[in-house]
């Protein structure tokens, strides 16, 4: 009410004035408001979003929050150094898509803020999985694919993702950029990543109870991870991420000097968080300008594994998911987070009838098995054909039980796991098992094996059959019309069947010849050798089918004492690792550099076993001439000299 109220005066004004021009910038022209447009956001100063009309008929409305409460020229400043840091990175040729917003401070304590269209926040997408969205890996994946449905489109918005996901670390690290919870990260459809609401910044963090809400140095959590590696293990796209930050880092730091005067200049003007050296400080220790880039780059590696790691951040984002729930009414009805739109009976035409025909292996975005559903609806000759995973079944199953009694609803059977004997049985297990109930996760466990795939096709068929001749309330339901409707993916694969190809076959290893490739930095200076080990790639699985746990270990030869043995941190799991760790020969005259060899292995750590070599590589030091740093992939052989 107070609202419309408002929204009477303003539209009393343009009556008046006829037009006026926004304070967010001379440049746009309004004559009116829109107020079916307008409405209000739940967080605590509950901003506006306004829509005003645009001058130019050509033109579309131009949105915009009013903030009252926050003290907007915070705001200003931190995106104006934003905005100084994508200069510089676009003057080096590094474009890093970010999105930068204007933001205007109209009076004490209120102001402008432009919004961006086609953006959600990371909580709304996250939540769309379940208020513990933030503990599942796959939200945003999901819904950028949602947006982004045709092959090439998903990887533009991901390579868009990589981008500016890395320029956000690298400036919310820099500027100390703190209370970062996924209701001010946003997502364009387009795969760009952004910030907003910086009420607090230089290392100032809200503290809940006497702990530091945001303990990880910045927010990159292992849905972002996800996006980037294509699936829940590392690919050498992270290695392009990891890369693309500590290149971002280390043009930041070369400008030091130019962040320090200009937030200098800015102690006196009463800005709570800027207003001693401290303050400053916390700027100088993050550019860390006494460091080489090597160091920096080593340093910036370990914070980006540590804020992985971080369940601090993720602890923080499902706090705020369950604040929000508060705010958020009931009557928002659940949707299924991969389909773009809602279809109903009215739109769709009524269905007689659904069969799961087959299963199918797919590998992209990730591997599993889909299930091919025969959908015919009632006007004579329509029959259309979904592709569906088990996941998204599921998802189906989880939205439905928000919406009707279980009663009404094929169950979820109580099969209980195998049990010692003579252990008394668990109450639920006595009850009556409905014949056709949802496929339990449970008992299946997370094999992707095709026997389990052919169970769950049994399962799912009888389950979606009583779905369909449920209770009409049930049956009827916008959730299984929209669910049974087909999407774009489905349309694409109507046309052909290809055989699916493996996401990763870019890397064919003659066995026993080459497996993988080192990604190596070498320098020579005043008489010190030095070996960057940036990652790896492509490194064969170890004979059991598992991931490695591999380290680099290098040697000088000829070394007859073994006195130049040097070694990485060992990465865990993974066939694909990031060290960036610098190992450095010291004391090694120029002319001595013409007969050294350097051997470098890759091992994986085994415990109590021997460590298994997985590929060596051996560098003569005189066919590089290191005059200059030397940085390339290097392929690991079973034996012999390498090749750059």
């Amino acid at each position: 009410g107070i609202l419309r109220e408002g929204l009477e005066d303003v539209k009393q004004f343009f009556k008046a004035h006829g037009s006026c021009r926004l304070p967010l910038s001379p440049s746009l022209l309004v004559k009116g408001i829109v107020p079916r447009d307008c409405s209000y956001f739940n967080s605590n100063a509950v901003p506006l979003k306004l829509s005003f009309q645009n001058v130019d008929p050509l033109g579309e409305n131009i949105r915009v929050i009013f903030k009252c409460g926050d003290d907007l020229r915070q705001d200003m400043l931190t995106l104006q150094m934003i905005r100084i840091m994508n200069k510089i990175w676009v003057q080096e040729g590094l474009d890093m898509r970010m999105v930068i917003f204007r933001c205007f401070s109209t009076g004490r304590g209120r102001g402008m803020v432009e919004m961006i269209p086609n953006a959600e926040t990371l909580r709304k997408i996250q939540v769309e999985h379940g208020v513990t969205g933030s503990f599942k890996d796959r939200p945003l994946a999901d819904w950028l694919q949602k947006h982004n449905p045709k092959e090439d489109e998903y990887e533009k918005a991901v390579e868009n993702f990589i981008y500016s996901c890395a320029g956000c670390c690298v400036a919310t690290y820099v500027l100390g950029i703190c209370d970062r919870h996924n209701d001010n990260i946003m997502l364009k459809t387009t795969g760009h990543m952004f910030h907003i609401d910086f009420g607090r910044f230089l290392g100032h963090a809200q503290m809940f109870g006497n702990i530091k809400r945001d303990r990880a140095p910045f927010v990159f959590t292992s849905d972002m991870a996800y996006v980037i590696n294509g699936g829940d293990k590392p690919s050498s796209r992270f290695h392009d991420f990891v890369d693309l930050c500590c290149q971002a880092y280390n043009l930041i730091r070369k400008h030091t000097h130019l962040f320090l005067n200009l937030l200098g200049l800015m102690l006196s003007c009463g800005i709570p968080e800027l207003s001693d050296l401290e303050d400053l400080k916390y700027v100088y220790d993050a550019l860390r300008p006494q460091d080489s880039d090597a160091d920096a780059t080593t340093y910036f590696t370990r914070l980006i594994e540590s804020s992985l790691g971080s369940v601090a951040t993720k602890l923080n984002f499902f706090i705020h998911n369950l604040a929000q729930m508060k705010f958020t009414g009931s009557d928002a009805r659940p949707t299924l987070s991969f389909a773009p739109r809602t279809h109903t009976i009215k739109t769709s035409g009524r269905i007689r009838d659904v069969f799961l025909c087959r299963h199918e292996r797919v590998f992209n975005p990730s591997k599993g098995y889909t299930y091919m559903v025969k959908v015919q609806r009632e006007s004579p000759g329509e029959v259309a054909f979904v592709q569906r995973t088990f996941e998204e079944f599921q998802e189906l199953h989880n939205k439905l039980r928000l919406l009707f009694p279980s009663s009404l609803l094929p169950r979820y059977p109580h099969r209980p796991p195998s049990r010692p004997l003579g252990l008394p049985v668990a109450p639920q297990t006595l009850l009556s098992v409905h014949p056709h109930s949802f496929p339990s996760r449970f008992v299946i466990g997370r094999s992707r094996g095709e026997a389990v795939a052919e169970r769950r096709k049994e399962e799912l068929n009888g389950y979606i059959w009583h779905l369909i001749h449920a209770a009409p309330e049930v049956a009827e339901c916008d959730l299984i019309y929209t669910f049974f409707h087909p999407l774009p993916r489905d349309e694409k694969a109507a046309g052909t069947n290809p055989t699916p190809k493996p996401a990763d076959a870019t890397w064919a290893r003659p066995l026993g010849k080459v497996g993988g490739e080192v990604k190596l930095s070498i320098s020579y200076k005043n008489n010190k050798l030095f070996i960057m080990v940036m990652h790896i790639r492509g490194l064969p699985p170890l004979q059991d089918g598992n991931d490695p746990d591999p380290y680099v270990k290098t040697y000088l030869l000829p070394d007859p004492q073994k006195t130049t043995k040097r070694k990485t941190k060992v990465a865990r799991k993974t066939c694909n690792p990031t060290y960036n760790e610098m190992l450095v020969y010291d004391g090694i005259p120029r002319g001595d550099l013409q007969q050294r060899e350097l051997r470098l292995s890759v091992l994986s750590e085994e415990g109590f076993w021997e460590n298994i070599l997985l590929g060596e590589v051996g560098i003569r030091l005189r066919d590089l001439d290191l005059a200059q740093e030397k940085m390339g992939w290097f392929a690991l052989g079973s034996r012999g000299h390498g090749t750059l």
